[in-house]
């Protein structure tokens, strides 16, 4: 089977990260359970920053949150099965085009198996879906809302990786990477 993956906030826990990168940064003492409780996709609103220093914030710290942000548990090792299991894994990414060789460089350094060819990044959000249509994935796991909407047309199985601010999405969901072994075997 053809599975394409979403990065930031799917296989590695970006957002989470940002988190206590900017409690470090702004020598504040939030507590994680704050995190859990966005509904947004926005860490500065944690903060109470308004949306331009939040993005003042994100600019100034982006490498060290893009470069060292943890994959989500089980991520790396669930993906090395499949690929072991000789199922195609992509990488689907909105990540600017600068960060494109380092983003790969990154994952390949974390143990994702990436493959010549199956890494993609560069695009918008919403150009996501001309990359996933070309690709004819089988599964596509995401964690974005607007993206997720895209894709609802494609003739694939779309899940969402489980956080505050995409609840109210109707698709299936991922908690904890195990279950997509189970998910399939069931297939």
């Amino acid at each position: 089977m053809k599975l394409g993956f979403d990065i930031d906030d799917t296989l590695l826990n970006l957002r989470e990260h940002a988190f206590r990168i900017y409690n470090a940064k702004l020598n504040r003492q939030i507590g994680i359970e704050v995190f859990h409780a966005l509904t947004t996709i926005s860490v500065h609103d944690a903060f109470g920053l308004t949306a331009e220093e939040g993005r003042g914030l994100w600019n100034s710290h982006r490498d060290e949150i893009y470069y060292s942000a943890p994959p989500f548990p089980d991520a790396v090792e669930v993906l090395q099965e499949l690929a072991r299991l000789g199922h195609e894994v992509y990488y689907v990414t909105a990540r600017a085009a600068e960060h494109c060789e380092r983003t790969k460089a990154a994952l390949e350094a974390a143990g994702f198996p990436v493959e010549d060819g199956r890494f993609y990044c560069g695009m918008g959000d919403l150009e996501k879906i001309d990359v996933i249509r070309m690709l004819r994935l089988d599964y596509y796991f995401d964690d974005k809302p607007a993206v997720i909407d895209t894709l609802t047309e494609l003739e694939l199985r779309l899940y969402t990786k489980d956080s505050g601010y995409n609840r109210h999405l109707t698709v299936p969901r991922i908690v904890n990477w195990r279950e997509l072994l189970d998910i399939l075997t069931d297939a």
